[in-house]
């Protein structure tokens, strides 16, 4: 690899993630490059180069790997075929194999299932025709989802009961998929979130666990350090660490875990920096996408420590209905930072932005996050 001011990094996806992770770069001295369908993509504006073709299109994949020093990855749905097309060429953290069990919901489950990892028990099914069975041995309550391109809530059907099941009627909920996941429903005091970073050492580092609250099925806060007992933060870190080496990740690993009387629960894994890992650009030493960067260029992982309390907003595209919302007033609070991806039109559910809230006080961060959403909702 070249010397560090003179390293250019591929990024697959052209999202907000991908654009913090040039800011963050940009410290660093790196260079970017995205590969991103989708032209003018949010992170394609703060990146030195783009490339807007489709992720089928071999010639452009490897005009974009040649034109990199090492890749990594912005989102999950990129296809392992083109994943595999640029990690032929140059290095790509993480690697197509992560990158295959954590974007396809049956990979992830059974991937989980036979290293020993705890989740919901579970079935798989290809068919409407397959789900009374696969209901009837997994039980009741259930959830079905899609077995890929999942997220946010989206592609998913809860079964109360079998007495409720129209496996017909569930399946066309789902868009007809090509398979699906049915996984007992969890009833869980909560649910919280662990990034770790694990570099090419295999050295790894894990951020403070975040508690994290959902509305519609979407993130809308995540609050740090996660009101739990110290036992279950160490055990979701522990299971972070696991999971990363057993993924052999090089970069970030994000794991969503239910917390249940009987334990920690998986989820579900993403390979890169995660929404609940935001409250890391004022909360800690250095931020999760500064820790990916290090990472996937080789470099030591920073000190993950939390500086202070802090609680992450997401800003959805309602808040603009009437609007841009007024942010002037909410930066009237000093300690507030505001992160705005610059994506465009907004659109409900869609992810516009977010801010986070510092205070000594874990229980002041959260009040005055929550007082500051609700100026922002009018």
């Amino acid at each position: 690899m070249k010397t560090l001011e003179g390293t250019t990094v591929g990024i697959l996806g052209g999202g907000q993630l991908g654009r913090m992770d040039i800011l963050a770069g940009r410290r660093l001295g790196l260079r970017f490059c995205v590969y991103e369908p989708a032209p003018g993509a949010t992170a394609s504006r703060v990146a030195d180069e783009a490339f807007a073709h489709g992720y089928e299109d071999t010639e452009a994949l490897a005009r974009f790997a040649a034109a990199v020093d090492v890749a990594t990855l912005e989102f999950e749905n990129v296809p392992r075929a083109a994943a595999e097309l640029v990690a032929a060429q140059v290095p790509l953290r993480p690697n197509p194999h992560a990158l295959s069990v954590c974007q396809h919901r049956s990979r992830e489950k059974a991937f989980l299932a036979e290293h020993g990892f705890p989740c919901a028990p579970f079935e798989v099914v290809g068919d409407a025709t397959a789900l009374p069975e696969a209901l009837a041995r997994v039980g009741t309550p259930a959830v079905v989802k899609t077995a890929a391109f999942g997220y946010d809530g989206k592609g998913q059907v809860k079964v109360p009961d079998l007495e409720a099941l129209d496996p017909d009627a569930i399946w066309a909920a789902l868009g007809r998929p090509h398979g699906a996941v049915v996984e007992r429903w969890i009833h869980h005091q909560g649910e919280v979130s662990v990034v770790c970073a694990r570099g090419v050492d295999g050295k790894t580092a894990c951020f403070p666990m975040a508690e994290n609250v959902h509305v519609d099925h979407i993130l809308h806060m995540s609050i740090v350090p996660a009101r739990v007992p110290e036992a279950v933060r160490e055990e979701g870190e522990a299971l972070a660490v696991r999971l990363a080496e057993a993924l052999d990740v090089v970069g970030l690993l994000a794991v969503e875990l239910f917390v249940t009387d009987a334990g920690l629960l998986v989820n579900e894994m993403a390979p890169r920096p995660h929404n609940s890992g935001h409250y890391t650009l004022e909360g800690c030493a250095v931020s999760q996408f500064e820790q990916h960067m290090r990472a996937v260029v080789g470099l030591p992982l920073g000190d993950p420590s939390l500086l202070t309390p802090v609680v992450m907003v997401n800003l959805l595209g309602e808040l603009w209905a009437d609007g841009e919302p007024d942010f002037a007033g909410l930066l009237a609070d000093p300690s507030v930072a505001l992160h705005l991806y610059d994506k465009g039109a907004a659109k409900k559910g869609r992810k516009m932005g977010h801010f986070t809230v510092r205070d000594r006080e874990l229980g002041a961060a959260v009040t005055r996050a929550e007082a500051a959403f609700l100026r922002l909702k009018g």
